[in-house]
């Protein structure tokens, strides 16, 4: 009876992965998802890396298995095709970027395109699509408002 009663805590607890609260009540395949820049590839290799039961829920996580998945991440060492950021511009070398750091190489790779003027860079600019689509229906958002019916009546 005790022991359920503190599984039950642990899982209603949160847990905190590289500044991310993730509810302690999610399995821990999922729950992994939730940080930015962890995929669904990325967070079953680090269950198969770490040999954590995929169903197991995030609460019931020791402080010892959070910090060994925390450093897991920061310094992957699982096949080079899973990585988000493979020969990196400036270095050339293969790293995983999560959080903040990855918002943050984002914004400075679609920098570096508009100032070096490509194609892509200027369709970032122009707020169109850059990878192909048709635009002819579609990506018309806020364009342009309509004039409206001009009101009948008042002339000055």
């Amino acid at each position: 009876m005790e022991a359920k009663q503190e599984q039950k805590k642990q899982e209603e607890r949160i847990v905190r992965i590289l500044s991310k609260d993730i509810d302690g009540g999610m399995k821990i395949y999922p729950g992994l998802t939730k940080i930015k820049g962890i995929s669904w590839s990325f967070s079953n290799a680090i269950c198969h890396a770490l040999k954590l039961d995929k169903n197991r829920k995030i609460g019931s996580l020791t402080d010892v298995e959070i910090k060994k998945i925390t450093e897991f991440i920061k310094e992957p060492t699982i096949p080079i095709y899973l990585l988000n950021r493979r020969f990196d511009f400036e270095t050339g070398e293969n790293k995983h970027l999560t959080g903040t750091e990855l918002e943050l190489q984002k914004d400075f790779d679609i920098k570096r395109l508009k100032k070096i003027k490509s194609y892509r860079g200027l369709r970032h600019t122009l707020g169109l699509p850059s990878r192909g689509q048709r635009t002819k229906s579609h990506f018309r958002a806020n364009r342009r408002k309509g004039g409206g019916i001009k009101k009948k009546g008042k002339k000055e």
